[in-house]
Protein backbone atom coordinates (compact mmCIF):
# COMPACT_ATOMS: atom_id res chain seq x y z
CA UNK A 1 0.00 0.00 0.00
CA UNK A 2 2.54 2.41 1.04
CA UNK A 3 4.41 1.82 -2.17
CA UNK A 4 1.29 2.33 -4.07
CA UNK A 5 1.16 5.84 -2.41
CA UNK A 6 4.90 6.28 -3.04
CA UNK A 7 4.50 5.33 -6.86
CA UNK A 8 1.46 7.85 -7.34
CA UNK A 9 3.33 10.50 -5.57
CA UNK A 10 6.53 10.05 -7.59
CA UNK A 11 4.19 10.09 -10.96
CA UNK A 12 2.12 13.20 -9.94
CA UNK A 13 5.65 15.24 -9.26
CA UNK A 14 6.91 13.93 -12.24
CA UNK A 15 3.76 15.46 -13.85
CA UNK A 16 3.89 19.01 -12.51
CA UNK A 17 7.62 19.11 -13.35
CA UNK A 18 6.96 18.36 -16.59
CA UNK A 19 4.54 21.05 -17.11
CA UNK A 20 6.46 23.57 -15.33
CA UNK A 21 9.72 22.68 -17.43
CA UNK A 22 7.81 23.73 -20.48
CA UNK A 23 10.84 24.65 -23.41
CA UNK A 24 11.07 28.30 -23.08
CA UNK A 25 11.95 28.65 -26.37
CA UNK A 26 8.64 27.01 -27.88
CA UNK A 27 6.98 29.76 -26.08
CA UNK A 28 9.42 32.80 -27.08
CA UNK A 29 8.11 31.57 -30.63
CA UNK A 30 4.42 30.79 -29.80
CA UNK A 31 4.74 34.74 -29.17
CA UNK A 32 6.52 35.63 -32.19
CA UNK A 33 3.86 34.30 -34.06
CA UNK A 34 1.57 36.20 -32.30
CA UNK A 35 3.27 39.30 -32.37
CA UNK A 36 3.43 39.05 -36.20
CA UNK A 37 -0.39 38.46 -36.56
CA UNK A 38 -0.42 41.11 -34.07
CA UNK A 39 1.47 43.16 -36.54
CA UNK A 40 -0.70 42.13 -39.47
CA UNK A 41 -3.91 43.40 -38.22
CA UNK A 42 -2.35 46.97 -37.38
CA UNK A 43 -0.84 47.67 -40.82
CA UNK A 44 -4.26 46.42 -42.66
CA UNK A 45 -6.35 48.42 -39.91
CA UNK A 46 -3.62 51.47 -40.81
CA UNK A 47 -4.23 50.52 -44.86
CA UNK A 48 -7.60 50.97 -44.30
CA UNK A 49 -7.55 54.11 -42.04
CA UNK A 50 -5.62 55.89 -44.39
CA UNK A 51 -8.81 54.59 -47.39
CA UNK A 52 -11.54 55.98 -45.15
CA UNK A 53 -9.06 59.71 -45.19
CA UNK A 54 -8.97 59.99 -48.34
CA UNK A 55 -12.69 58.85 -48.92
CA UNK A 56 -13.62 61.82 -46.12
CA UNK A 57 -12.32 64.60 -48.71
CA UNK A 58 -15.30 66.49 -49.58
CA UNK A 59 -14.03 66.23 -53.28
CA UNK A 60 -13.76 62.55 -52.70
CA UNK A 61 -16.99 62.28 -51.39
CA UNK A 62 -18.75 64.44 -54.44
CA UNK A 63 -17.16 62.09 -56.61
CA UNK A 64 -18.89 58.99 -55.06
CA UNK A 65 -22.23 61.07 -55.33
CA UNK A 66 -21.76 62.04 -58.48
CA UNK A 67 -24.00 59.57 -60.48
CA UNK A 68 -26.78 59.50 -57.60
CA UNK A 69 -29.78 62.44 -58.64
CA UNK A 70 -31.31 64.33 -56.09
CA UNK A 71 -33.29 67.24 -55.07
CA UNK A 72 -31.20 67.57 -51.56
CA UNK A 73 -27.37 66.24 -52.43
CA UNK A 74 -26.04 68.69 -49.94
CA UNK A 75 -27.88 66.23 -47.38
CA UNK A 76 -26.62 63.13 -49.31
CA UNK A 77 -23.20 64.24 -48.93
CA UNK A 78 -23.26 64.98 -45.50
CA UNK A 79 -24.71 61.68 -44.59
CA UNK A 80 -22.29 60.07 -46.70
CA UNK A 81 -19.54 62.08 -44.81
CA UNK A 82 -21.09 61.20 -41.22
CA UNK A 83 -20.99 57.62 -42.29
CA UNK A 84 -17.50 57.72 -43.62
CA UNK A 85 -16.41 59.46 -39.99
CA UNK A 86 -18.42 56.61 -37.76
CA UNK A 87 -16.41 54.06 -39.51
CA UNK A 88 -13.21 56.00 -39.46
CA UNK A 89 -13.95 55.98 -35.64
CA UNK A 90 -14.42 52.49 -35.20
CA UNK A 91 -11.20 51.66 -37.43
CA UNK A 92 -9.23 54.00 -34.97
CA UNK A 93 -10.52 52.64 -31.85
CA UNK A 94 -9.63 49.01 -33.16
CA UNK A 95 -6.10 50.48 -34.14
CA UNK A 96 -5.59 51.36 -30.82
CA UNK A 97 -6.89 48.14 -29.05
CA UNK A 98 -4.15 46.45 -31.98
CA UNK A 99 -1.29 48.91 -30.91
CA UNK A 100 -1.94 48.38 -26.88
CA UNK A 101 -1.98 44.18 -27.32
CA UNK A 102 1.13 44.69 -29.68
CA UNK A 103 2.65 45.98 -27.36
CA UNK A 104 2.10 43.68 -24.60
CA UNK A 105 3.26 41.13 -26.68
CA UNK A 106 6.53 42.86 -27.59
CA UNK A 107 6.92 43.17 -23.80
CA UNK A 108 6.17 39.14 -23.13
CA UNK A 109 8.01 37.89 -26.10
CA UNK A 110 10.99 40.24 -24.21
CA UNK A 111 10.15 38.28 -20.92
CA UNK A 112 9.80 34.96 -22.36
CA UNK A 113 13.53 35.59 -24.24
CA UNK A 114 14.76 36.20 -20.86
CA UNK A 115 13.77 33.31 -19.25
CA UNK A 116 14.42 31.13 -22.04
CA UNK A 117 17.92 32.54 -21.37
CA UNK A 118 17.87 32.00 -17.72
CA UNK A 119 16.61 28.20 -18.29
CA UNK A 120 19.39 27.64 -20.65
CA UNK A 121 21.81 28.60 -18.23
CA UNK A 122 20.67 26.35 -15.39
CA UNK A 123 22.47 23.34 -15.13
CA UNK A 124 19.75 20.23 -16.14
CA UNK A 125 18.44 18.78 -12.78
CA UNK A 126 19.59 15.39 -12.87
CA UNK A 127 18.00 13.15 -9.58
CA UNK A 128 14.04 14.35 -8.33
CA UNK A 129 15.65 16.61 -5.74
CA UNK A 130 17.78 18.54 -8.00
CA UNK A 131 14.26 18.77 -10.07
CA UNK A 132 12.36 19.69 -7.10
CA UNK A 133 14.80 22.56 -6.10
CA UNK A 134 14.95 23.54 -9.99
CA UNK A 135 11.21 23.62 -10.12
CA UNK A 136 9.50 26.76 -9.86
CA UNK A 137 7.86 28.73 -6.34
CA UNK A 138 4.23 28.09 -8.21
CA UNK A 139 5.54 24.12 -8.44
CA UNK A 140 6.42 23.86 -4.86
CA UNK A 141 2.70 25.35 -4.18
CA UNK A 142 0.94 22.69 -6.07
CA UNK A 143 3.28 20.29 -4.38
CA UNK A 144 2.18 21.53 -1.19
CA UNK A 145 -1.02 21.64 -1.96
CA UNK A 146 -1.62 18.33 -3.14
CA UNK A 147 0.62 16.74 -0.07
CA UNK A 148 -2.00 18.76 1.97
CA UNK A 149 -5.11 17.20 0.50
CA UNK A 150 -3.59 14.04 0.61
CA UNK A 151 -3.01 14.43 4.38
CA UNK A 152 -6.66 15.50 4.83
CA UNK A 153 -7.76 12.29 2.83
CA UNK A 154 -5.76 10.11 4.95
CA UNK A 155 -6.71 11.66 8.33
CA UNK A 156 -10.54 11.46 6.37
CA UNK A 157 -10.02 7.67 5.39
CA UNK A 158 -8.01 6.96 9.11
CA UNK A 159 -11.11 8.53 10.95
CA UNK A 160 -13.37 6.97 9.12
CA UNK A 161 -12.05 3.38 9.68
CA UNK A 162 -11.75 4.09 13.55
CA UNK A 163 -15.74 4.75 13.67
CA UNK A 164 -16.47 1.36 11.65
CA UNK A 165 -13.98 -0.30 14.22
CA UNK A 166 -15.93 1.28 17.04
CA UNK A 167 -19.43 0.36 16.23
CA UNK A 168 -17.96 -2.62 15.09
CA UNK A 169 -17.45 -3.43 19.02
Amino acid sequence: MKRRISLVLMALFMLLASVYAQDGSERVEKLRAQLLEAQTKEDALRARLQQLDESIKPENIERSLAGIGSTRPEELREARRRQLSIERDGVLAQLKTAEAGRQRLEVAVANAEVEAYQQSARPAPTSAGQMMAASSARGYQWIMLGGGALAILALGGGVLIYRRQTRVR
